[in-house]
């Protein structure tokens, strides 16, 4: 079904998580992950070239089949949907500088998948990862975990997708 890895990448101006996600053993691990955390004290283009470094880097040192992003919902706090939207620019920039293909997911569809409830909490998530999904090596750290969750839904939905496929093809 999937062969390789997933980079997930719950986006942020403040701190990005990164997380790589693949299967061993048959069962999806998580490989590596790391938050990324750039001062309010820098100007915003050097927080973004910080973000577009970090993930340059983990695409280059673990070599993913895919990059997984959460969307951006944009609520009441538009300054900080902003800012998220552009720290997602320069992620996506990373993605296709590296010939990676990306899919977004929303907020929604990630809990759903991780924990089967669409308003679950950071906490919720990264729990069921764990114990719901037996996936080994989840960070502790919650935007870290997020991206693990990502990841997730991600291996998911090309398993979805895959069955699909095998159905219509019958």
């Amino acid at each position: 079904m999937f062969d390789g890895c997933v980079l997930g990448v719950d986006p942020g101006m403040a701190s990005v998580g990164l997380a790589i996600l693949g299967r061993a053993e048959g069962r999806p691990s998580v490989a590596w992950s790391k938050t990324v955390t750039t001062p309010a004290s820098q100007a915003e283009p050097a927080r973004l070239r910080l973000i577009y470094l970090a993930v340059r880097e983990a695409i280059c040192e673990h070599r993913p089949c895919a990059l997984a992003v959460e969307r951006v919902m944009w609520g009441r706090n538009t300054g900080s949907a902003m800012g998220v939207a552009r720290a997602t620019g320069v992620i996506l920039l990373a993605a296709a500088d590296a010939g990676l293909p990306v899919k977004e997911y929303a907020p929604l569809e990630v809990k759903m998948a991780a924990t089967g409830v669409g308003n679950a909490g950071k906490d919720q998530v990264r729990r069921a990862l764990a114990r719901m999904h037996g996936i080994d090596g989840v960070p502790s750290q919650p935007d870290a975990a997020d991206a693990a969750a990502v990841a997730f839904c991600h291996l998911q939905h090309l398993r979805l997708r895959a069955a699909e496929c095998k159905a219509v093809s019958r």
